[in-house]
């Protein structure tokens, strides 16, 4: 790695919403700047709030994907980007970004480039492209053994994620209201997720059924952007659960809707959880459905529920318990709080990546 105590990174991304991936991108960034870096950040993907929050901090971002997803096209100007800006440390953010990387590391081997992984490398092609790379930052144990596949890849080191709670800009709850298409009397819960397979969404879509049985006034709102946009709205009509559920690609304003949903909650395996550590730097209690995000987040009957896949009904009985106790909500939010603070803190987990890219 790098010997020079200040390199320059840049830092690679998809376009992402202010919580999970993109949170702890603006942490990056912001804390690597604090620390006399030069920082700039490529955007791989269309959308997103992060790019705009980023470039309003004076923090160079360069807007490479015109796709709601990453393709070629932007791999081929994130080269051309590392051509011209000739960055000492490469760190690209999720498994979506490995060919990218290794491309980046194809054409020009100066640059140390780094993956930042939250979710284990399960694809011959992405372990392939990973073994192209100079380190891989996990974060997790579970992570990093995935991505330990022999001895000719790169050092894998498990870093944790970092937080800081994002208080937003002040909206009221009317304001998010209106904005969002939701009703300000009722309760609403918020789940943040790519729509793909992996995110089990069908487990999230039936528990939202299940929950209209016993509980008329609840709205959920679900953020994700994906391939299965089409088919989660259609089973939402299907299952009339339309006028209860919001689906957004995107939502710019998720730190100020943070501050008024009742749960935070994830039904698959997701990069960070999805909002699960945001929603706990936020004080909010907490359920998923186990996995390797879960597990390393939420301690259960403490800060939130983890539950079992199977059965299904548990996924919503747990969420139906916290909705209806608001004071075993308070309780499960403020020790989530106390547990971000002191087990996830963002300045630890820069000096970290710092330390790791330095060595």
């Amino acid at each position: 790695m790098p010997t020079d105590p200040h390199p320059s990174i840049l830092l690679v991304t998809p376009g992402r919403d202010p919580v999970g991936t993109g949170r702890e991108t603006e942490l990056l960034a912001e804390g690597m700047r604090a620390a006399g870096r030069t920082v700039h950040v490529a955007v791989m993907s269309r959308g997103g709030a992060v790019p705009d929050r980023l470039a309003a901090q004076g923090i160079p971002v360069h807007r490479l994907g015109r796709r709601t997803g990453v393709d070629v096209a932007a791999a081929a100007r994130l080269t051309m980007l590392v051509r011209r800006l000739r960055p000492d440390v490469a760190i690209v953010a999720g498994r979506s970004l490995l060919g990218a990387a290794a491309a980046v590391k194809l054409v020009r081997p100066q640059t140390h480039v780094v993956a930042r992984l939250a979710a284990p490398v399960v694809r011959s092609l992405q372990a392939r492209a990973l073994r192209q790379l100079d380190l891989v930052l996990a974060t997790s144990p579970a992570v990093a053994s995935s991505c330990r596949t022999d001895w000719s890849g790169p050092r894998v080191d498990v870093v944790a994620p970092g937080i800081t709670a994002d208080p937003g800009r002040g909206l009221e709850r009317a304001a998010i209201a209106a904005q969002l298409g939701l009703d300000p009397t009722k309760i609403w819960t918020l789940c943040v997720a790519p729509l793909v397979a992996a995110s089990k969404l069908e487990r999230l879509i039936w528990a939202i059924d299940q929950l209209g049985v016993v509980h008329k006034g609840l709205e959920h709102v679900l953020v994700g952007a994906g391939p299965l946009l089409p088919r989660v709205r259609r089973r939402a009509r299907v299952q009339e659960l339309a006028e209860r559920l919001v689906v957004l690609p995107h939502c710019d304003i998720l730190p100020d809707l943070l501050g008024e949903v009742r749960l935070v909650w994830q039904s698959g395996q997701v990069a960070f959880g999805g909002a699960l550590l945001d929603a706990m730097a936020r004080g909010l209690p907490t359920v998923a459905v186990e996995g390797d995000a879960a597990r390393q987040f939420i301690v259960d009957g403490e800060t939130g529920r983890i539950v079992p896949a199977i059965p299904e009904s548990e996924f919503p009985r747990r969420a139906f318990g916290i909705i209806e106790d608001e004071a075993l909500a308070a309780r499960y939010g403020a020790a989530g709080r106390g547990r971000a603070e002191t087990a996830f803190a963002s300045d630890r987990m820069v000096a970290q990546v710092i330390a790791a890219i330095t060595l």
